[in-house]
């Protein structure tokens, strides 16, 4: 399953980067929440879920282009969670910094996860509790890191205004920090390359749940502020809590 899932995801990679890749600027539409969204977006979309519907045609799916109401996925126990192009900002800045996101969530837990950047040509997956990194058709098994000061990860687009974020990492004393778009933020966690992701400002369950699976399966915890791991049951708002992504 993971390999076909992880093939998927190139694909969908490569109908991103048929927009990426062109001379024309890139055409940018709002959604009724005002977030960006592009050809690419909508392209991935049809890749991904034409894909998951042929792999797995009696698991839902619920992507970020076209979420199902709310009265027809509040029973679900088994559904696929993705956001084609993760990082749509970065994206259109053409600074490489997006990926695909496909997770399986099984009782509200991602157990599967696949994130993949198509400029980078860099692939992260988990499943049944390991976690890897490809690059160059090699895989390699990653596992989480410390080190001394730790190295936090922050949003590229989001961590400017964070005022929340500011306080906290003033409060937490000597440390280094990375800023890096999209679902990365989980990765460089999962691969040893971060210690800390805090997060404050929004995002979604599809934003998350595939760099939560790495993460996890790498040794990583994954907690809102009140110290509860992130929860995908269904529920009518597709808004995470704040979070952290730690070591520790």
């Amino acid at each position: 399953m993971l390999d076909a899932i992880c093939q998927l995801a190139r694909e969908a990679g490569e109908a991103i980067m048929q927009v990426y890749d062109g001379n024309s600027p890139i055409d940018v539409n709002r959604k009724t929440d005002d977030s960006p969204v592009t050809a690419a977006d909508i392209a991935a979309h049809k890749v991904i879920v034409k894909g998951l519907q042929a792999l797995t045609p009696d698991i839902p799916v619920l992507s970020e282009e076209d979420p199902p109401a709310w009265e027809v996925r509040q029973h679900w126990q088994r559904y696929w969670l993705v956001d084609p192009l993760d990082g749509t900002k970065e994206f259109i800045k053409r600074n490489g910094e997006f990926t695909v996101n496909i997770a399986l969530i099984e009782e509200g837990k991602p157990v599967l996860g696949v994130v993949y950047a198509p400029v980078l040509k860099v692939m992260y997956s988990a499943a049944e509790g390991k976690a890897w990194k490809e690059e160059n058709n090699i895989r390699n098994p990653i596992q989480v890191r410390e080190a001394r000061p730790p190295r936090v990860v922050i949003s590229r687009s989001h961590a400017a205004n964070d005022t929340e974020l500011k306080e906290y990492l003033e409060q937490m004393g000597e440390h280094q920090t990375t800023a890096i778009g999209s679902s990365l933020k989980f990765c460089l966690v999962a691969e040893g390359e971060a210690q800390l992701y805090p997060r404050f400002g929004p995002t979604s369950i599809w934003d998350t749940a595939a760099g939560h699976a790495i993460a996890v399966a790498a040794g990583a915890h994954v907690h809102d502020w009140q110290g509860k791991t992130l929860d995908y049951t269904p529920r009518e708002s597709f808004l995470n809590p704040g979070f952290r992504v730690s070591i520790f």
